[in-house]
């Protein structure tokens, strides 16, 4: 996706995703289609609480580990990894 003057591009897994400003990092991993993270057993995780109370929305963000994606808004270039 081309990002324009109304929207913030950014890549979660290396799938490029563009986002209206003011979108935070966990509904730009959503619009991927990707979980925020797997359990212990496998099982895809996403945002529970959406207030960075429940950590089930953790990824790493430019490189910095364990994230509260809920929390984080995006910027051009971010580079999101879900695990």
């Amino acid at each position: 996706m081309r990002e324009t003057a109304q929207t913030i591009a950014l890549t979660v897994n290396d799938i490029p995703v563009t986002v209206a400003p003011g979108a935070t990092v966990a509904a730009a991993i959503l619009i991927a289609g990707e979980p925020t993270r797997r359990s212990a057993t496998g099982e895809p995780r996403g945002p529970l609480c959406g207030m960075g109370i429940c950590f089930e929305c953790r990824a790493t963000i430019d490189g910095i580990a364990h994230q509260r994606s809920c929390q984080i808004l995006c910027t051009t270039g971010m580079k999101v990894r879900t695990g």
